[in-house]
């Protein structure tokens, strides 16, 4: 890959070095961040970084079908739909693992998503890799010649649409016992908008209010959305103050049946080089012999809840809800950053907003998760080093 950055970044780095890095971050807001922040950034080759914008141009094509609303309205109707959707979705992120075929790396669509991730916390966090490491200011975790300042300036838009600051939220499930709160927290930096629970928001006829720290009623005019639904369901204790399900004058930073519109949902209409065999258990004609080459999926959940990497042929049988699971091929990912002792997997996310009157999504930045595991996740990765979170850097 990159050897040049590769090798500068491996000789200046020190676990001291990474221990300040790591404090650096969690001095910001006196807060330790709950998930593990890789070592290094993955210095992406402008071979690959081709390949990666090839395969999202393939996925944003598809999502601009004509007929996308009506392909994917099953979605819908197998989960829940939120009145007063939007023409497009807000956020877009699209998740390649880094593998290789026949010989050559390439990247693998491993899932989509219409929802946001982490705009605020990728942006500080290469902020802070060049901070640490000056020589990386060379390059840029950016995309379409954006840099920091247009960057934030786009994100600021898109979240707020140019509505008062005062009336847009951060909505979320306890925000304070989130992962990701670390990038709630570098968001109300940023953008100066408030995280708010679920819970505290609450309806007046059609109009939607919450109280600030100060005690005072807010009307809510517009929601930054990261509320996850499958997270909420499971969520019997917590009583709310609207329902999803009515309309109210209110905009929506994400309208939640982007969620389900643009998910595993469909990976199997998608067919290319960049895209991995992908089968829905109801039209699935035969259960295949090598099941020890596929992974079964559910369509809608999160962090990975209820994915059976070893698959049976009874796993399969078992599965009742044959619309709601799909079978897909299993790739392999290819160790390619160099750590101090051993190779590392990657997994690359690459982020994108759609301002309301664009007529497409642009693509912004990334996130990469490395991993030294049998798969990309915290459960396979537990007490390793060189894993976790990260951010690429390009060549400017």
């Amino acid at each position: 890959m990159n050897t040049n950055y590769r090798n500068q970044f491996n000789q200046a780095f020190s676990v001291e070095k990474y221990n300040a890095f790591i404090d650096d971050i969690n001095s910001d807001f006196d807060y330790k961040v709950t998930f593990r922040i890789g070592e290094t950034p993955f210095f992406i080759p402008n071979e690959l970084k081709e390949q990666l914008l090839e395969g999202c141009q393939q996925v944003i094509d598809f999502i601009q079908r004509d007929d996308f609303k009506s392909l994917t309205e099953r979605a819908l109707e197998l989960n829940r739909k939120v009145p007063n959707e939007d023409n497009h979705t807000t956020f877009l992120a699209i998740d390649f693992g880094i593998c290789e075929e026949d010989g050559k790396i390439v990247p693998k669509l491993i899932e989509v998503q219409g929802f946001p991730s982490l705009f605020n916390f990728q942006n500080h966090l290469s902020e802070k890799f060049v901070s640490h490491y000056p020589f990386l200011s060379e390059l840029t975790p950016f995309l379409n010649g954006l840099n920091q300042e247009s960057y934030l300036a786009l994100i600021k838009e898109v979240i707020t649409n140019n509505i008062p600051i005062e009336n847009v939220i951060l909505l979320e499930i306890e925000p304070e016992k989130q992962n990701t709160k670390i990038d709630f927290y570098y968001c109300k930096k940023d953008i100066g908008i408030p995280f708010v629970c679920v819970t505290e928001l609450y309806e007046k006829g059609n109009q939607l209010f919450y109280k600030n720290d100060k005690g005072e009623e807010i009307q809510v005019k517009r929601i930054y959305n990261r509320v996850i639904f499958d997270e909420l369901d499971l969520r019997t204790d917590l009583q709310l103050n609207f329902d999803f399900s009515k309309s109210y004058d209110v905009e929506w930073a994400g309208h939640p049946n982007w969620f389900f519109r643009i998910s595993k949902f469909i990976l199997p209409y998608l067919k290319g080089k960049y895209f991995i065999e992908t089968t829905l258990l109801s039209d699935l004609k035969e259960i295949p012999n090598d099941l020890e080459n596929y992974v079964l999926k559910p369509l809608f959940s999160f962090s990975g809840s209820g994915v059976i990497f070893h698959v049976k042929r009874e796993d399969i049988e078992a599965v009742t809800e044959k619309d709601l699971y799909i079978l897909q091929k299993k790739v392999h990912y290819k160790p390619i950053i160099q750590s101090p002792d051993g190779l590392v997997k990657a997994e690359v996310r690459l982020l994108a907003v759609w301002p309301k009157d664009d007529g497409k999504p642009t693509l912004v930045t990334n996130l990469v998760r490395l991993s030294r595991g049998e798969m990309i996740g915290v459960k396979f990765n537990k007490d390793k080093d060189w894993v976790g979170g990260t951010v690429g850097m390009f060549e400017k």
